[in-house]
């Protein structure tokens, strides 16, 4: 079971560092992270304002996981909503491809930085769920009696 927990705590970091990273970068050197990024310049021109909106958003992913990881009665509701933005940008490249604005190849490009933080986003939540649910049962008595 440990090893399972910090599995999932992994996952959780993964997400802090890249979701740190992207931060840092887009908020620091926007136009920098425009070039660096593969397939960034493929989907419109350089937007200053924008780059720097993502940076925000990114950087509070970065904390909610980071104050989730140590803030255990708030950990659900800050992965949970960080999660749910992951699995919103995920799906917005699923649907690119789908509506054809993008080649499947970009699926494959763009999933260590796009789907697999959702993924682990998605089961670092569910674990977090699923053991705030077993420690509430462990408070209840077993046997209630009238």
């Amino acid at each position: 079971m440990k090893i399972l927990k910090y599995s999932l705590l992994t996952m959780v970091w993964f997400n802090v560092l890249l979701a740190g990273w992207l931060s840092l970068h887009m908020l620091y050197d926007p136009e920098g992270w425009y070039y660096f990024v593969p397939g960034v310049t493929d989907t419109g021109f350089y937007n200053q304002h924008f780059v720097r909106d993502i940076g925000i958003i990114q950087g509070f992913i970065a904390l909610a996981y980071i104050i989730g990881t140590f803030k255990t009665e708030r950990r659900i509701e800050l992965w949970g909503a960080a999660t749910l933005w992951l699995i919103a940008h995920a799906t917005f490249h699923l649907w690119e491809v789908a509506v054809g604005i993008c080649s499947s190849s970009v699926l494959v490009r763009d999933f260590p930085a796009v789907s697999l933080p959702a993924i682990f986003g998605i089961a670092a939540t569910t674990w977090a769920y699923l053991e705030a649910r077993n420690m509430s049962a462990r408070r209840i008595p077993a046997t209630i009696r009238f």
